[in-house]
């Protein structure tokens, strides 16, 4: 395990890693997730093994500092996402992004370019405010002290054994400070951001059932590629691991 400060107050932020080729692939979890949970074994898979892979936990969860005070943005997790970077020495990596991790992996490449070569977003938010089915706006429905005081345990009870498993690891305040930040979006916003990185490689994966990707015309006209993994829900890499596994080789 390694860490990194992201914060004036030395809170860490830590990850786990392979060896193996440059450039670095770097996974980065959803909300109220954990990345080596959500991305070891795929990235075992012989498809894509032997690069050197960096299994990020974002701050306020898995095994990250969660420090009260501070504000979970999506420009404070890609912050702190890049402070991993620096302090591991990775330029140009491949980020593969699920959910909320996807729209922190954007953010970085757009404000440290010189960290990121290529993307894969995995059913990442790009607009602010989601529907309300959303996760994060089922947290982000109640206030920060309504979900302390018993809104935590509500969500866990009602959103299903898998996700429970790391929502359980994640801080309460942190968990519901990052909904927000992720309802709230970033200026400019995810989806503004993925079709003016013209100089980056990047993928968009939509689940099946989950439905259409809203604007995806749009993003393939922008040169993003889009593809839909076939029996998958918002969990892809879980539902349909030989998809998931195809679609990030294709560009390694």
């Amino acid at each position: 395990m390694q860490q990194a400060e992201f914060d004036a107050r030395g809170s860490r932020v830590r990850w786990t890693e392979t060896p193996g080729a440059e450039p670095a692939r770097v996974y980065v979890h959803g909300l109220g997730s954990v990345s080596a949970v959500y991305h070891a074994h795929v990235a075992a898979r012989p498809e894509l093994a032997g690069r050197r892979s960096l299994f990020v936990d974002l701050p306020g969860h898995g095994i990250s500092d969660r420090p009260q005070d501070f504000g979970y943005t999506l420009r404070e997790h890609a912050d702190a996402l890049a402070a991993v970077l620096d302090a591991a020495g990775v330029r140009g990596a491949e980020l593969v992004g699920h959910s909320m991790g996807g729209s922190v992996a954007l953010v970085l490449a757009h404000h440290r370019p010189d960290l990121v070569t290529r993307l894969v977003l995995t059913e990442a938010n790009l607009d602010a405010f989601p529907l309300p089915g959303a996760g994060s706006s089922g947290i982000a429905s109640y206030t920060e002290q309504e979900f302390l005081d018993g809104g935590y345990t509500r969500v866990l009870d009602e959103i299903g054994p898998v996700w429970a498993a790391t929502m359980r690891l994640a801080d309460p305040r942190a968990l519901h400070r990052s909904a927000e930040g992720l309802r709230r979006g970033s200026d400019p916003v995810m989806r503004e951001i993925l079709t003016g990185l013209d100089t980056v490689d990047r993928v968009y994966l939509q689940g099946e059932l989950t439905g259409p990707l809203d604007g995806a015309d749009a993003l393939e006209k922008a040169g993003v590629r889009v593809v839909t993994v076939p029996g998958a829900g918002h969990n892809l890499m879980f539902d349909n691991p030989d998809a998931f596994v195809s679609a990030v080789a294709a560009g390694a």
